[in-house]
């Protein structure tokens, strides 16, 4: 754990900050109720790295005491985890429309009632380090499941400001910065959402020559005629995949099997070798962290990935979907994935990957020929025979150039996140360390 660094910060043990109490436990029984209990704040109801999940709350109707409800001086902490330690110890303020009643939480949780010494929004702050959460870590028990050392917590050094008008004004500069980022994630869901809509619109109306949406059926149902995925316009066609791939040699690969790449093949630098980290939805992350040699490349060239391809993931996530950028060097498909050419002249690869990822048609496909209730990979034969609505090459390109002013601005905004939630980091580093001209420059 760092020290502070300036005279006017104090560090005490947290056991000398905060009194901390295990929650209630509980059976099946007790939380069967949505309508009459109490909310109940349990381990669901922590964010990796920090903060609350209303998602995760559920609702309490057994006994209870007084002392067993979390207050407005109070901090939760999760004191378990069952999984690789996302969790275990990261803090979590109640929300204010959750603050201002009775909520309960679960012997899962531990509250931090805290004295008059440090703010309890400064310390959920201070507790997001990742110093903080690698403390938590190491002073966590067990393998499969986490728990913290109820004893050793109360050890861990905590620094703040003496002054609690300084510790205010950290408190007030990184929560602007978290409603910045509150606001622009909200930007973006609601974007994000406009797009699906619009994208929907353009793949069952499309556009006339003058880039409008066509009229819906119900206005003009000469427009339409019936087809296998729906109603769809009169110039269109639906066609499976088979028929919009290039007519190359091998237009459909996914990667070496077997003794084709063996581990000690890699290398630590030469041509970049694929897998399902690199593939999202819509988005190709071009961190690589496995290479093969040009002599081997040229050995599998056959399984290359070429710009402009669609990329597909068949195993672990299924079903994510993006097009290469036309910039990207020379790549080796791994075979996890699915990689397709298609043909130029009849049909552009972002629409043909918007549908993999969003189109309904598409996902009843694909769960008619899943086996069981998860579908474990996708067949070669099922994407091939997937039918697809496709518009002229010209309409196309006007549907893609919808697609990319969507695109666009919901990139900018992403763009901004990101800036904003690198500032805070860069921010917070200095402001709970008491770095920062901020906390020193009282008068």
């Amino acid at each position: 754990m760092s020290e502070a660094v300036c005279n006017d910060w104090f560090t005490l043990p947290l056991g000398q900050l905060a009194e901390l109490r295990r929650g209630i436990t509980y059976s099946s029984s007790m939380l069967e109720s949505e309508e009459d209990g109490l909310p109940y704040v349990n381990m669901k109801s922590f964010l990796k790295g920090g903060g609350f999940n209303p998602d995760g709350t559920k609702s309490y109707v057994g006994a209870y005491a007084q002392n067993d409800l979390v207050g407005d001086r109070d901090l939760l902490i999760a004191n378990t985890d069952v999984t690789a330690g996302d969790i275990v110890g990261v803090p979590a303020l109640l929300p204010d429309h959750l603050a201002v009643g009775k909520v309960l939480y679960s012997h899962h949780v531990t509250r931090l009632r805290i004295n008059g010494d440090i703010s309890v929004p400064f310390l959920y702050y201070l507790f997001c380090l990742p110093e903080y959460r690698s403390h938590m870590l190491r002073i966590s028990r067990g393998t499969t499941v986490l728990m913290l050392d109820m004893h050793a917590i109360k050890r861990i050094p905590v620094r703040a400001p003496k002054v609690e008008a300084d510790q205010n004004r950290i408190v007030e500069i990184l929560t602007t910065l978290d409603e910045a980022i509150q606001q622009t994630e909200t930007l973006i869901a609601k974007m994000q959402q406009v797009k699906a809509g619009l994208m929907h619109d353009l793949f069952t109306r499309g556009v006339t020559p003058d880039g409008h949406l066509r009229p819906t059926r119900e206005q003009a149902p000469a427009l339409y005629k019936e087809s296998p995925l729906g109603w769809i316009p009169q110039e269109w066609e639906v066609l499976i995949v088979d028929e919009l791939l290039a007519k190359t040699a091998c237009p459909m690969r996914s990667g070496p099997f077997g003794s084709a790449l063996l581990k000690d093949e890699l290398v630590e630098e030469g041509i970049p070798f694929l897998g399902i980290d690199n593939i999202f939805i819509e988005r190709f992350y071009p961190r690589f962290n496995r290479y093969v040699s040009m002599g081997k490349y040229q050995e599998l060239i056959r399984y290359s990935v070429f710009p402009r391809d669609v990329i597909i993931t068949i195993m672990g996530t299924v079903g994510r979907c993006c097009v290469v950028p036309e910039h990207a060097s020379p790549m080796l498909s791994s075979k996890h994935l699915w990689t397709m050419t298609f043909d130029a002249g009849r049909v552009l690869p972002e629409l043909v990957c918007w549908q993999l990822n969003h189109a309904s048609w598409v996902k009843n496909w694909f769960a008619c020929h899943s086996q069981g209730a998860v579908m474990e990979a996708i067949q070669s034969s099922t994407l091939r025979n997937l039918k697809l609505p496709v518009p002229s090459i010209e309409e196309q390109k006007q549907i893609y150039d919808c697609y990319v002013g969507c695109s666009q601005g919901i990139e900018a905004e992403e763009e901004c996140l990101a800036k904003v939630r690198h500032q805070k980091h860069g921010l917070m580093q200095d402001l709970l360390a008491g770095e920062s001209p901020v906390a020193r420059d009282r008068k």
